[in-house]
């Protein structure tokens, strides 16, 4: 047979073949997928690009999956990443793929312009999120998470010692399971909040200043840290359920903090 004369609906089917192992597969997909994507923020939409991981559930009986189903889907649903649009993703992946189950996951860096406390000096922060949209037994849910770089000062260095604290930068990273709509900019400043000080890119002497005074007057062990983010994310009516790490990069230890509380089901 010359298969250049064949055409698609004329080649075999082989993932659509049965299987004689009968074993359900919980996911099977594409994962490192890296594309240009929008992404819905308090200012309107941000560019930004994302690596990107689609599976779905395999029953028994199915050999394998359409692969490149899911890249079409991508290109089709080329809308900027909210709760609804990953809802309306999930719901045309499963219809698409036949399935029962997905799970889809954005990782992508998200920017937030940000003025330093005293010289107002203009820059970019950037942060770590992910946004993962997960289909099971009926129910669909939406994970937003951020990882946030903060300063911590230690509390009981401050105490002991006759002059001076040790301190250091410290990750808050916060997963949230959406209710409702919820901004990375306002997910980010609950973790912001509640460090000692938060970052920013630039800054001049004056800010330096600030920051080295402010932690100073605000020292927070990293067990404070994930308590001060639960109290703003109970307040939350967006939020359904949560998980909180916060991890400190010691200044005088070998090794980190860290600490963690989860609220519901995640």
């Amino acid at each position: 047979m010359n298969t250049r004369t064949l055409i698609n609906n004329n080649l075999p089917d082989v993932q659509s073949s049965a299987d004689p192992r009968n074993i359900d597969i919980e996911y099977v997909g594409v994962k490192g997928i890296e594309l240009p994507v929008t992404v819905e923020s308090a200012d309107g939409v941000q560019h930004t690009i994302a690596q990107i991981g689609m599976f779905v559930a395999l029953p028994a009986e199915h050999k394998g999956t359409h692969m490149s189903r899911f890249l079409g889907l991508l290109k089709e649903h080329d809308r900027p990443l909210n709760k609804s649009n990953l809802i309306s993703l999930m719901h045309d992946m499963l219809v698409s793929l036949e399935s029962s189950a997905g799970r889809i996951d954005f990782t992508f860096p998200f920017f937030v312009k940000k003025q330093a406390p005293v010289s107002k000096l203009e820059s970019l922060m950037n942060y770590q999120v992910h946004l993962c949209v997960e289909h099971k037994n009926t129910e669909t849910w939406v994970t937003q998470t951020v990882t946030v770089p903060v300063t911590s000062l230690c509390p009981c260095s401050k105490e002991i010692s006759a002059y001076g604290a040790h301190n250091q930068r410290s990750h808050v990273t916060i997963a949230a399971k959406l209710k409702g709509e919820l901004s990375l900019e306002k997910q980010i400043r609950y973790a912001e909040e509640s460090a000692s000080c938060e970052l920013w890119s630039r800054l001049k002497r004056v800010d330096e200043k600030f920051v080295t005074e402010s932690a100073y007057e605000n020292p927070k062990f990293v067990e404070d840290l994930v308590r001060d983010v639960a109290v703003a994310l109970n307040q939350d009516t967006n939020v359904q359920a949560y998980r909180v790490q916060a991890e400190n990069f010691e200044s005088i230890h070998n090794h980190s903090a860290y600490a963690q509380i989860t609220r519901g089901d995640l």
